[in-house]
């Protein structure tokens, strides 16, 4: 007798035999003998007790087509499988209407769910055909039913759910070190430590080109100025050794001279060891930018995941004070400012300056002139934004001005604004761990059931009581998650379970990764903290102190709620301020359909990312950050500040410094400052007129602004998705 049933996304319920007669009267009906009531009943208690105990819905209509096919209603039977045929090709149409789409190229939230990705190319389409058939595996079979329940019905969104089967981690921070001082091993060969900076330059290129074809997120190095600082000494060596050969003279003494600064001088007026010392200067200078110039011209050129995007990438630098370390940056910094190819701005790596007391807060710090020329770069190149290591939340007791290895105590982030830094099972570090995988839960939604409370109390009350069990849905589903990620081998990922991982170094190719990933974090993202006031209060946080007080209230929650699932799980659970892209516009699309248009809540295309202030909401940059700066210290799984100013930022530079100040003063951790640069898509000119329509370069009318969208930079708006254009529109300058 049937108990149970399977149903096809993988679900296992309670039988009903009246769904079987419901079936069968709807085919009868549709013939012209009509209804047979004693035939209906025979053929479904005949199914419902010869039956196994549990059965798949496939397989008890194809009992119900061989029983109909035995009766002498032969014509119920015609129409019974018609029927069965009609819907099992709806079901595929979904699939096939997608393919078709992305085989016609067209630009929708499907093939432009990430501007970064040109899903364009045959790469690109095999990407997005993988992508789209794998999602709907995910859903039926490696989903527990409450999570299944929240997915479909727009509570919880699983961030790369294409990689759920592939069992890899999202990002990690590259102890580049390591690469430079071993080696690295890749499938199909080896490359040997690096003795001078070209060769560090490329090592770290392929580091975080082969790590992205091992993981679904960003690659990031976590202080490359220390990193690459050792290289510019050796090359400098190399320099005085070329100048021995030349010259016919030992000079062993000035190999280990102390340079106080790495710069370019003439030679005229110098003479005996000076002159010599300062001619290796100049060439290893030379160098040095050489290298910069091409980690950042491949890392906007190579491509990782079969060739239909280049590697997301990140570098943290700014507190090495050494005279190599200040050459490393000043070069980068350099090169950076030139641009690339044609003089246009470069889309990757995305690079964070990391700002510190003592090292380059004041005028008399050590790194304060190489900070002014970072505002310098960052007003024209959009790059580098600011991370404050002097925030509460960013500091470590560890840190000493003196420990040559400082760094390792220093946070970093990726430029989307992913963090890493606290650690229930290891250091206190952002250094060769990275995010597990993270979900966003939609809280508008939840704010939006609630509406119809008159009395607020207890609409809020109910509200909390929704996201409480929304919270402890998306906690197990991190946690099953990474139970499966456990079962991974360290040889699926030969350059992360080898070199880059924490802990990874002891483990053998036929180990699980299960006795090293808790290291990592899970994050539990977050969408629309201002439409979901709105619902709740009527107003958003940018514009009413109580709003303010709930959502600070709300955010709070979810931060204690994830350090108890922190002990429960013993993970490392963190709340994330989502950088929604895709994810914005879908849930907004699904809630609109269900309740309508809601007035300042579903009557724009996208849901405010995370805790920012609405982007079309007029105010001044100190408000804006008045407001946002208290979420940074909840949100530790990650956060970014913004600020759009207007006008030619490359004349003003001080614009970017008092952003920075900002960030200090309000105890931010990570921000950026957003500006106009328009682009020609014909030569590369690019200057600060946004209403430019002809390059003056070369009389080419294909011009696009260069925009930030959730981190990172687009070369050409066409890649952006309907909800993110509908952002870039409405957002205002903040004075």
């Amino acid at each position: 007798m049937i108990q149970t049933v399977v149903k096809r996304d993988g679900r296992i319920v309670g039988f009903n035999e009246e769904k079987i007669a419901t079936a069968i009267r709807k085919a009868m009906l549709h013939t012209d003998r009509g209804e047979d009531k004693r035939l209906i009943s025979q053929i479904t208690d005949y199914i419902t007790f010869k039956g196994d105990a549990q059965m798949t819905v496939e397989a008890i209509q194809d009992m119900v087509e061989v029983e109909l096919m035995k009766s002498s209603r032969k014509d119920v039977a015609k129409v019974y499988i018609a029927y069965r045929n009609q819907r099992r090709i709806a079901r595929k149409a979904k699939t096939r209407d997608i393919f078709l789409e992305i085989i016609e190229i067209k630009s929708n939230d499907v093939t432009r769910e990430n501007a970064n990705m040109n899903a364009d190319t045959p790469a690109g389409m095999m990407m997005k055909f993988a992508s789209e058939s794998t999602k709907p595996f995910v859903d039926d079979y490696l989903l527990s039913s409450e999570v299944q329940d929240a997915v479909r019905n727009n509570y919880l969104h699983i961030h790369d759910k294409d990689y759920y089967p592939t069992k890899s981690l999202t990002c990690v921070q590259h102890p580049l070190d390591k690469i430079l001082s071993n080696g690295l091993s890749v499938v199909h060969g080896e490359s040997r430590p690096a003795k001078r900076i070209e060769t560090a330059s490329i090592l770290g290129c392929i580091s975080m080109e082969t790590a992205q074809n091992e993981m679904h997120g960003g690659q990031a190095i976590p202080a490359f100025d220390f990193y690459l600082a050792p290289f510019v000494r050796a090359s400098y060596i190399e320099e005085v050794k070329q100048l021995e050969t030349l010259m016919g003279v030992n000079y062993s003494h000035l190999y280990s001279k102390q340079v106080d600064d790495f710069v370019k001088q003439p030679l005229d007026l110098l003479s005996g060891d000076e002159r010599i010392v300062q001619h290796a200067i100049n060439r290893t200078v030379a160098r040095v930018h050489q290298a910069m110039e091409a980690f950042i011209h491949n890392m906007n050129t190579i491509h990782s995941r079969g060739g239909n995007q280049v590697v997301f990438s990140s570098i943290n630098y700014g507190t090495d004070t050494s005279a190599e370390g200040r050459c490393i940056i000043r070069e980068l910094l350099t090169s950076t400012y030139e641009g690339v190819g044609n003089g246009e701005t470069a889309i990757f790596p995305i690079q964070i300056w990391k700002k510190k007391r003592g090292v380059s807060y004041l005028p008399d710090d050590r790194n304060y002139d190489l900070y002014k020329f970072a505002c310098k770069v960052s007003a024209r190149r959009f790059f580098p934004n600011f991370l404050n290591l002097d925030a509460t939340f960013n500091r470590n007791d560890a840190w000493r001005a003196d420990d040559p290895r400082r760094f390792e105590h220093e946070v970093a982030t990726m430029g989307c604004r992913t963090r890493v830094f606290e650690n229930r099972f290891g250091p206190k570090t952002s250094i060769g761990r990275g995010n597990l995988s993270f979900s966003t839960i939609n809280i508008v939604r939840l704010a939006i059931e609630c509406m119809g409370v008159e009395d607020k109390e207890l609409r809020v009350a109910q509200f909390f009581a929704k996201l409480d069990e929304l919270l402890e849905i998306t906690a197990l589903q991190l946690h099953e998650r990474m139970e499966f990620q456990k079962t991974a081998y360290a040889k699926q990922f030969p350059l992360l379970m080898s070199s880059l991982w924490i802990g990874s170094e002891n483990l053998s190719s036929n180990d699980t990764i299960a006795s090293v990933i808790n290291q990592g974090t899970l994050g539990i993202g977050f969408i629309g903290l201002a439409e979901c006031l709105v619902a709740l209060t009527g107003k958003h946080h940018g514009e009413s102190e109580e709003s303010q007080e709930l959502g600070l209230r709300i955010v709070t929650y979810m931060r204690d709620r994830a350090d108890e699932f922190s002990d429960k799980y013993q993970h490392n659970y963190s709340v994330l301020a989502t950088p929604a892209e895709g994810l914005s516009g879908k849930f907004t699309r699904v809630d609109r359909k269900h309740f309508g248009v809601l007035a300042g809540i579903t009557d724009r295309d996208y849901y405010t990312n995370s805790n920012h202030v609405p982007v079309y909401y007029k105010c001044s940059a100190r408000h804006k950050a008045e407001i946002e700066a208290p979420y940074h210290n909840l949100t530790r799984g990650g956060h970014i500040f913004y600020v759009e100013i207007d006008g030619d930022a490359t004349h003003n530079p001080d614009a970017i410094m008092r952003m920075v100040d900002m960030m200090d003063k309000y105890n931010m951790g990570y921000g950026s400052v957003n500006h106009t640069r328009t682009r020609c898509m014909s030569c590369g000119y690019e200057n600060a007129d946004a209403l430019m329509q002809q390059c003056p370069k070369c009389g080419s009318s294909s011009i696009d602004r260069l925009q930030r969208i959730t981190g990172y930079l687009v070369g050409t708006t066409d890649r952006w998705n309907r909800a993110k254009l509908a952002e870039l529109n409405d957002r205002v300058i903040h004075e």
